[in-house]
């Protein structure tokens, strides 16, 4: 029997057991951070293009797509989008100023522009490491500020605890350690909040394949037939879009709904997802201590219900040295309004922080 089977009455109860568990344990907490309501004085900066792009040959197989933008002498910052799968946009460039950042953007193995698109062969999480070294090395870059969200501070954190040296800091939003409970309430606890999502998520499933969610679907997703892999890819995918904001955003979901998107996302989590993301159990926590003493800083919404906050809690216990800013009325898009202005504040902190060096 797979580790995931299991009736939804039980997911349910234990679910619903350990959440009220973590909201008592958090009330007890006396770690130092800082909270912060909606501060919209920090805008995206304005639109821009890439002054230099390419595709890189990572293998026999993958060809990923890569993108400069700003200064070229600035401090290179690299965006790792989420998923993983997600893809990147061009508003992902506007995070940082233009004028100081040498900003690159790439799209991970079997995702966005990058191919071929779902591509699930030699793709895992230590094989995305080893694409991020070679184009680090490709661009002549000898470090670079890590900037990702979701999975993007998933692979940020593997990607910094294995190579250590070549970064210059963090800036992590919406924590997530990929660690089986995490994976277990994406699947089943998000329930608790978004019973609506979560009842047209499993419906797009067989009354039989409803008690293991991630074995039925990825089964579906690898399908090689689009009649059948893609009504599953935009199923998963709209519901990780519907659950992502506090309140509902039909812009956030029909985003999720495009088709390159959905395939993409779809397939790599559940690929990742079924493979335990190719990472010991723990394993980013157990490793953290190789970051002490670079600077970092964490951005959490409270209410983000896809990766709750008790994962950012347990790093910045591992990490205590890392800023921890929580925004207390947000969820876990990067698009919400205090989680867009504090990265963007955070972006412009470490401009100066950072600019010694360059």
């Amino acid at each position: 029997m797979n580790e995931y089977t299991r009736t939804l009455d039980q997911t349910y109860f234990e679910l619903t057991a350990i959440y009220h568990l973590f909201l008592s344990i958090f009330k007890q907490t006396t770690l130092t951070f800082s909270t912060m309501q909606t501060d919209t004085s920090f805008k995206l900066f304005p639109r821009i293009e890439p002054y230099q792009s390419g595709m890189l040959p990572v293998d026999s197989i993958h060809t990923i797509y890569w993108e400069q933008s700003g200064n070229p002498a600035g401090i290179p910052v690299v965006f790792l989008h989420g998923g993983p799968g997600a893809g990147s946009t061009p508003t992902h460039r506007r995070f940082f100023d233009p004028s100081c950042y040498r900003i690159i953007i790439f799209d991970q193995r079997g995702a966005g522009r990058s191919t071929p698109l779902g591509e699930l062969r030699d793709n895992t999480t230590p094989l995305l490491i080893s694409d991020l070294e070679q184009l680090r090395q490709q661009l002549e870059i000898e470090k670079w500020l890590i900037f990702g969200g979701s999975w993007g501070s998933t692979l940020g954190l593997a990607y910094g605890e294995a190579h250590p040296d070549r970064c210059l800091g963090f800036i992590l939003r919406g924590i997530f350690l990929c660690r089986k409970k995490e994976i277990d309430w994406f699947l089943y606890g998000l329930q608790i909040f978004f019973p609506e999502a979560w009842q047209k998520f499993i419906e797009a499933l067989d009354a039989t394949e409803r008690n293991d969610i991630l074995t039925a679907y990825y089964q579906r997703i690898k399908n090689v037939d689009p009649a059948i892999h893609m009504p599953a890819a935009r199923s998963w995918s709209i519901y990780e879009g519907t659950c992502s904001t506090l309140l509902p955003s039909p812009e956030t979901v029909n985003y999720f709904s495009d088709d390159t998107v959905a395939l993409g996302l779809a397939r790599m989590e559940t690929h990742y997802f079924s493979h335990d993301i190719f990472l010991p159990e723990n394993a980013l926590l157990d490793n953290v201590q190789k970051l002490h003493g670079i600077p970092a800083t964490i951005v959490q919404g409270r209410y983000d219900a896809v990766c709750p906050i008790i994962s950012a809690d347990d790093l910045h216990r591992a990490w205590p040295q890392a800023e921890y800013i929580i925004i207390d009325d947000a969820g876990h898009s990067v698009w919400e309004p205090g989680i867009l202005s504090a990265l963007i504040k955070t972006t412009e902190e470490y401009k100066q922080r950072l600019a010694p060096s360059f």
